[in-house]
């Protein structure tokens, strides 16, 4: 077995958790077809091979064009349902044994479905993976950071039934811009209320959207950061406060935020003590599951099975679950670290 073989296997089976997931993102190119097919839509695409090559862009904004397109294909709650269970089943398979999912209910609403459609769909989805899979899971609501903010305080307000079973709140879309203090207010309240927050910063933005995410919006975890290391201070920030980054290496590729995974800073990040975990982001647009993202990133740079199970541990550290499922999940690779 090469040494690459041997890393891949090691990671296929190291307990892991996924923190920056956007369900509508794993909507794979044969379920948005089938899902226009039930619906009676009428779609650009005549078939599955369509739908893929559609999915072939460089950069965020096309990527996101064509991802709000997918979006409309959701109409019913047994499409939610059905699209989450899919991806959990997926993430199962690589070992992840919890993950907290982002969706966009403006993207929904906007176009005409209740809120209820997508978050009783969701979490009737999230049911049945910890059911049928034993993968437990926890859902974060973001908001769509090129719309303005009172449409923010809407969908927050609109929300207020299902909080008893979301998280928190997050920022996602367009990032160049729209910086967080955009969105201080409504983070000020969802903090009020309870709700973690989280929040996009540092993907194509500059560093002074990761200080306005850490200053104004008092965030929980950061999603991305990567440009933090061109921030001496704020590296520094980082690792003393040990605030947890949810990296996606497949996703900086494929949207051009890295030219070549060789050049990712995940080494970087690790080597000045950054909280840092993998993740998939997008997997059905961007090339890979969580899995597909250590093990590429370990080919690319070099990863030590050190520094995977470090951020497999990371992953559980930064979570939002309780600090005894904390320490039972994280014996669990540590466990397996020693056994393997």
């Amino acid at each position: 077995m090469t040494q690459l073989n041997a890393t891949d296997a090691y990671i296929a089976g190291l307990p892991k958790a996924e923190l920056h997931l956007h369900i509508e993102g794993s909507l794979e190119p044969e379920q948005m077809f089938e899902f226009a097919q039930r619906n009676k839509m009428i779609t650009p695409f005549d078939s599955v091979e369509a739908v893929r090559a559609a999915y072939d862009f460089s950069n965020l904004q096309d990527f996101l064009d064509i991802y709000y397109a997918g979006a409309n294909v959701l109409q019913t709650e047994q499409d939610f349902h059905d699209m989450a269970l899919a991806y959990f089943r997926r993430a199962a398979a690589d070992n992840v044994r919890h993950a907290e999912i982002f969706f966009d209910p403006q993207t929904h609403t906007d176009r005409g479905l209740p809120f209820s459609v997508a978050a009783d769909g969701l979490l009737a989805g999230m049911k049945s993976a910890e059911a049928e899979l034993g993968v437990t899971s926890k859902l974060i609501l973001c908001f769509l950071r090129h719309l303005d903010e009172d449409a923010a305080f809407d969908t927050l307000k609109a929300s207020e039934p299902w909080l008893d079973r979301i998280v928190g709140v997050g920022l996602d879309s367009s990032e160049v811009g729209h910086p967080p203090s955009k969105f201080e207010r409504v983070f000020a309240r969802a903090g009020d209320m309870g709700l973690k927050r989280v929040a996009h910063a540092g993907e194509e933005g500059p560093p002074a959207y990761v200080h306005e995410a850490l200053d104004l919006l008092h965030i929980d975890r950061m999603d991305h950061g990567n440009r933090s290391m061109e921030d001496e201070a704020l590296i520094e920030r980082l690792a003393d406060s040990q605030m947890t980054l949810t990296v996606c290496p497949l996703s900086n590729l494929k949207l051009c935020v890295v030219r070549d995974l060789k050049d990712h800073p995940v080494p970087e990040m690790l080597r000045r003590g950054l909280h840092v975990t993998l993740n998939s982001d997008d997997p059905a647009y961007f090339g890979g599951y969580v899995n597909q993202n250590y093990s590429q990133l370990a080919q690319a740079v070099g990863l030590t099975r050190d520094q995977v199970t470090q951020m497999a541990r990371n992953s559980f550290e930064g979570s939002f679950l309780t600090e005894a499922e904390k320490a039972a999940r994280i014996a669990e690779v540590e466990a397996y670290a020693a056994a393997t």
